[in-house]
């Protein structure tokens, strides 16, 4: 088994840091698309059920469905 000098293990950690950092801002950036796209989703449906009720004069449907989507935009903070 070679035994590795000072300057190459520190290399080695330094290295291992590196992909590790870049491992987590890959794994933040999967997860803030994710749910981008599942607000995104969410929003789309909501609208469409409130279309529906606006269509069927159904007021108590469209009060509720709105209230969804505030609640949706304030938890999201859009």
């Amino acid at each position: 088994m070679k035994e590795r000098s000072y300057s190459e293990l520190m290399k080695s950690g330094a290295m291992s840091k590196q992909k590790s950092g870049e491992s987590f801002v890959l794994e933040l950036y999967i997860e803030m698309l994710l749910s981008e796209v599942l607000l995104t989703s969410q929003k789309e449906k909501l609208l469409t059920r409130i279309d529906q009720a606006i269509d069927d004069r159904n007021q108590e449907a469209f009060i509720h469905l709105s209230t969804q989507y505030r609640e949706l935009n304030k938890q999201f903070g859009t």
